[in-house]
């Protein structure tokens, strides 16, 4: 089952994080953000780019707004999501997070 994020860098749509059916993840820069902000990378290890940036793990900057000890065991609990599913916490926990970057999860059914 194909999960999407809407990727916020200051409130602004900066990209998605998908994660695909074979269980690869993809961050793609939206094409605005690319013409707008081309130098406003989300992280040094993935300056804006028009190639898409591929991984079989969650890119480790993402796994970095995931919350840990406590608070993870609150959020696996209260969304009750397995620890190890990643992008399921990314999705679940990382909307508000501190800092410039939010993740927004993306239903394909409300899209559609």
């Amino acid at each position: 089952m194909m999960r999407k994020g809407k990727v916020l860098y200051n409130n602004r749509f900066a990209g998605e994080l998908i994660e695909n059916d074979d269980g690869e993840y993809v961050f793609e820069y939206a094409v605005d953000y690319i013409q707008d902000y081309p130098d406003q990378f989300i992280t040094f290890s993935m300056p804006v780019r028009r190639e898409k940036y591929l991984s079989n793990r969650l890119f480790p900057f993402f796994e970095g707004l995931i919350p840990e000890g406590w608070l993870l065991d609150i959020a696996t609990k209260n969304w009750k999501l397995n620890p190890n599913d990643r992008m399921g916490l990314v999705l679940a926990c990382c909307a508000n997070c501190i800092g410039a970057v939010s993740v927004e999860s993306i239903n394909e059914e409300e899209d559609a």
